[in-house]
């Protein structure tokens, strides 16, 4: 008998299918799972000349509100740091446009996984 994949196995799997959804619309890979002493960016894409902070969130049910809503305030002060972070020592992106996007993905069953791409979602 097969085992569960791991948190981290689904973890990795979300982040895939998530930059697969993105570069079939256009953007471009400029760092995968890039850290520093403040946190993790899951993904780092270039849309045309914009910059993207991409967080990937996946839910196995949308229960307590799934996937989107697991980006709290606190995460999201989190990320804005890392990124400036990430501006500071790769300096050639610090004069683009910047944005942070969510990939929430929610598998509600075995079969069907729904992806929510939520551009510019810390602009509230």
């Amino acid at each position: 008998m097969k085992a569960a994949p791991s948190a981290q196995q689904r973890g990795q799997a979300a982040e895939a299918q998530a930059r697969q959804h993105l570069e079939q619309h256009g953007l471009r890979l400029l760092a995968h799972n890039w850290r520093c002493r403040l946190g993790e960016l899951d993904l780092v894409m270039l849309d045309g000349d914009t910059v993207v902070f991409i967080e990937v969130r996946y839910r196995r049910h949308s229960a307590w509100g799934g996937a989107a809503a697991s980006v709290d305030a606190r995460k999201r002060e989190k990320l804005i740091h890392t990124a400036q972070l990430f501006l500071q020592q790769e300096a050639h992106w610090a004069k683009h446009p910047c944005r942070f996007d969510v990939i929430a993905i929610t598998a509600d069953s075995q079969a069907t996984a729904h992806l929510d791409w939520i551009q510019n979602a810390f602009d509230t």
